[in-house]
Parts: C-alpha cells; structure tokens; sequence
C-alpha cells in the first residue's frame, strides 16, 4: 500500500458540524443517532453551499420519516439539485439483482437519473460531466459485505469524480452488524471484480464514510476532493436496531436486518450449485438443494458454532436455484448476535454440505474464487481440510488488513 496521505485528507475533509437548531431537533425527536443526512439537513445544508450537486443514491436514501432524501432536496430551495445516480437495481429499486433501470427522467422530481451500473473510471466520468454537476453525493446503506456491490459503486463514483474534477461528499449510515471487527479472507488483486475492488476484509466492518477515506488514500490512483458527513450517537458495537431507522431493503434479496447479519458468510453459495435462498422469504438464511436431509444439520450442529442453531428445513424458491422445486437444507436461526461470526459459520456450512451431500460442486466459473477473494476456501475445502484449518489460513492477511483499517475508523 502507498505512502499515507492522512494529512492532505485531513485538510480537506470535513464534518458537518452539530449546530444548536441540530442538536433542538435530536432532543425532540428523542433520538440518540442521527446519520449523515439528518445533521447535513440540521445545519442547513451548509457543506453543500453554493454547488451543483447530483446523487449516488437508491431506495435506502431516507430520513427517519421514510420520505426520499432526493424528494426532500429536491423541494428545498437551499439546494441545487441537479441529477441522480443510480446503482445496481436503480435509484427507486425496480431492478433485480444485475439489473438498473437505465437512463431516464424521475416522474417525481422531473430529474435526470444516469445508470452507474457497471460503469467505471472515464465512462462514468464522462457521465458526471455531461450531467451538469459539481459535486457528486454518496447515500446508500451498506450491509458489511465486501461482496456487496454498493461500497464498489462507491469507489468507482469516487475515482471517476476525481477524472471529471468533481468534488464528492459522502453522507455516512450505520454499518448494520456492527463495526466492531473485520472478519474473513481478504482480496488477492488479480481477482478483483465488482463484488471487490480491493484488497478487503470479506467482513469489513466499517461504515461507508470510513471506507470512502481508506479508498481514497490507499486505493485511487489519485485522491478525489473529499468531504464526510458523519452520524452522531453511533457506536461500533450498535446492530441496526439501536439505530432507530426504518429499514429499507437496499436490494430485493436483503429484506431485513437479520439478512445482513448472516450474509456476509452465506452469501458464498452463490459460488455453489446450492440454493442461497433466493426466491424465498429468507434468503441467506435458507440454503439447501435438491437431494438434501436433516444430515446438514446435524453435521452442522455438531460443530458448536457460537451464536448460532442450524435447523433442518424444506422450501421452494419461486425463482433463482430450483425454481419451483421442494428442497432441503437449513435455516439458520442467529440467537446470540454479539457471539456470532458469520464468515466463520458461512465456511463451516460449506465443508458440512460437501460432507453430507455427494452432490455438492462449485460454480463452473468458479465464483466462488471471486466472493473469497482467491483460491485458498475452495482449494482447502477441496483438499478436505477443517473448517479451523480454513479460518487460520487467513488470519495473517486480516491482520494487515485490520493494522490498515484502524486508521480510519471514526466511531468509538
């Protein structure tokens, strides 16, 4: 990693600051944590002075009363408005997973919305020229998953907000699992995709302000001008429910909270030929294939896993893996959250499911490689090795990672 650029972010990054009318309104409304939205509207919009802004949003940009921050701005004469970005299932959420709803024109607020999907570096530059801005906003709920694709959004806003000469401002959210620890593999470069960017905790848990300021000094090639709005009153140790919010699903396959929670390690069936769970009312909680028992389960349970219980269970996806067809598998039922160590239990699930089922095999393009970011699970699993095994293999790359993320976590 490059030479540390602390002290140019540091003169150029700001906070907005807690005024006396923001601090009326948190007593009010009797709410300890207000993200960086609600203190950017307290103080009147102060950082956003003067500019001609567009938004990296999409349905998770809300304010406690569940309106749109987009719709909210847009009626403000305080704010110049311009444009709207959206990302992977679109600014209003009318996309499934790979999908975003294209260019067009916002029947509520008659903005321009541009597509972001998949696009990087000089295209999505050239996209934040041709729409008039000067400063590019940042306002999606993250889930902690390095493999979830909106914090890449993120670093390919910002790094294409550098080539066009935008500023950008990111408005932070609570990380919904805490951001107590980084958990899991970190990425190898050469498998970089858009579900990892760089090189990353597979859990990395920070909020997306503290990962906008390690992107910008240790990742761009070139930092962008960057400024953060910070949350008041969240601590690290704060699942989404001390938060207060409303939860919005930022995508159609994280309905709850408890999705985020198990993601992070379940989410690594995509790279299997077992279904993840979608389809169903709990994705990432159900997995399970055609041809599997109540064996899974037990095997799974004799492991002691902290936190967690594994319950036999049958279902059929309305869509995705085994559309329409009974399966078997688990369900995982999370009854101590702070014990949990969702990556840890996602491997073991995985060297169970092998064990059990003769069917198992990877994605033929092996996804999987992707999602852990490089050969080593699915080598070792292959090679028969334990789940304790797997886990200390890793271990020495997450603690680089953890020496590097420290610098810029905000929070206590």
């Amino acid at each position: 990693m490059r030479m540390s650029r602390r002290t140019l972010l540091a003169a150029g990054t700001a906070a907005a600051a807690l005024t006396p009318l923001a601090a009326k309104v948190a007593e009010q409304g009797g709410h300890s944590l207000r993200t960086g939205f609600e203190r950017l509207q307290a103080d009147g919009y102060a950082t956003l002075q003067g500019r001609r802004l567009g938004i990296v949003t999409n349905p998770t940009g809300i304010t406690r009363d569940v309106r749109h921050i987009v719709d909210v701005m847009h009626a403000d004469d305080r704010v110049n408005l311009v444009a709207v970005f959206g990302p992977e299932h679109g600014f209003r959420g009318t996309a499934q997973a790979g999908g975003s709803e294209g260019r067009y024109d916002d029947p509520a607020t008659g903005l321009p919305v541009y597509d972001t999907y998949l696009k990087n570096g000089r295209p999505l530059a050239d996209i934040f020229t041709a729409s008039g801005v000067d400063t590019v906003v940042f306002d999606i709920q993250d889930v902690g998953a390095r493999f979830y694709t909106y914090i890449w959004t993120l670093y390919d806003c910002m790094e294409a907000a550098q080539l066009a000469g935008k500023h950008f401002v990111v408005l932070d959210r609570p990380n919904p699992v805490t951001g107590r620890a980084a958990q899991g593999p970190v990425l190898h470069k050469e498998f970089a995709t858009f579900v990892g960017r760089q090189p990353i905790a597979q859990a990395h848990g920070m909020t997306v302000a503290e990962l906008a300021r390690l992107f910008n000094e240790e990742f761009l090639a070139a930092p962008v001008a960057l400024d953060t709005v910070l949350m008041s009153g969240w601590k690290r140790s704060d699942f989404y429910d001390a938060s207060g919010l409303p939860w919005v699903p930022p995508s159609p396959n994280m309905p709850t909270a408890d999705t985020a929670l198990v993601y992070s390690g379940t989410c690594l069936f995509e790279g299997t030929n077992l279904s993840e769970g979608r389809g169903t009312t709990r994705p990432f909680e159900l997995l399970g294939a055609d041809g599997i028992d109540g064996r899974w389960a037990l095997e799974a349970g004799r492991l002691g896993l902290p936190g967690v219980h594994f319950r036999e269970a049958y279902f059929a996806p309305t869509f995705s893996k085994f559309q329409g067809k009974t399966i078997g598998g688990v369900q995982i039922h999370v009854h101590d959250r702070a014990a949990y160590d969702p990556v840890r239990t996602g491997i073991a699930l995985l060297v169970t499911a092998k064990k059990v089922w003769s069917g198992f095999t990877w994605r033929s393009d092996n996804w999987i490689d992707k999602l852990t970011g490089s050969t080593l699970v699915r080598t070792m699993i292959d090679a028969g090795a334990t789940v304790d095994e797997i886990v200390a293999a890793w271990q020495d790359e997450l603690k680089a990672f953890q020496r590097v993320r420290k610098d810029y976590l905000l929070y206590g």
